[in-house]
């Protein structure tokens, strides 16, 4: 098994496309947002610098597990190396934890790039802030990595990005990633894995801690795409 993760992790760190669309896009977007709200200070109650840099660190990490981790299964689904994989002494489950392992792993060049432009801009925090916040946003990510490998099983490798980019701009749009959401659009986001994920970033506020429901939430949509992973793994197995 750490075997195959080590695998994964260099096979993504050497796609072009990972370094350009899940850590250069990010923090090229990051730019975009802290200029086009001008001389506004907060946005969803922070810092607008912070707000976007948290936003922006998610939309980078949960873009990278859920476009690499997907189309990279549903293609070895199609080409037959997950059918060879099935026939070796690794277990089910070491596969897919490895996946979802793998997928977690390579958040962190999204994460700590941006942060690193976001220190750049005058985003001041203590050094366990930082700390907290980078430890907070990787764990997170280990939700979007369980969700990239269920939509890996579940998509065929024609119609899988198209699935993949739909779900994750919606769950971007509708999540504070791009604006932040209040009122009755909040009401609803609380049940959109994005929106908990960038809710992770709150104790960073003054006078705030960390959000335990959104944590919670995150731990129930972890149980619940693990579990639709390994149910989709299965079937998979039974159609081979």
């Amino acid at each position: 098994m750490t075997t195959l993760v080590r695998l994964e992790i260099t096979r993504t760190l050497r796609n072009r496309k990972y370094l350009l669309f899940t850590i250069l896009y990010p923090a090229l977007m990051y730019f975009f947002f802290i200029h086009a709200y001008g001389t506004a200070d907060l946005a969803g109650g922070l810092p607008v610098k912070t707000y976007f840099m948290v936003s922006m660190a998610t939309f980078g990490a949960v873009g990278s597990v859920l476009t690499g981790s997907a189309q990279r299964i549903s293609s070895e689904r199609e080409s037959g190396w997950t059918r060879q994989l099935r026939l070796t002494a690794l277990p089910g489950r070491a596969y897919t934890l490895a996946k979802v392992a793998a997928g977690a792993v390579t958040t962190l060049p999204a994460i700590l790039v941006v942060f690193a432009v976001g220190a750049a801009h005058g985003v001041s925090l203590s050094a366990g802030q930082w700390a907290g916040l980078a430890a907070a946003l990787w764990l997170g990510s280990f939700v979007f990595a369980a969700l990239g490998v269920a939509f890996g099983y579940a998509a065929a490798p024609d119609s899988v990005q198209t699935v993949v980019m739909i779900a994750y701009m919606a769950m971007a749009l509708f999540g504070g990633t791009w604006f932040p959401v209040s009122g009755t659009l909040e009401s609803i986001a609380r049940f959109n894995p994005v929106y908990l994920y960038n809710r992770l970033a709150s104790f960073t506020q003054p006078g705030h801690s960390l959000d335990l429901a959104a944590v919670a939430g995150l731990a129930g949509f972890l149980v619940v795409f693990v579990a639709a992973a390994a149910a989709l793994y299965r079937r998979d197995t039974r159609r081979a």
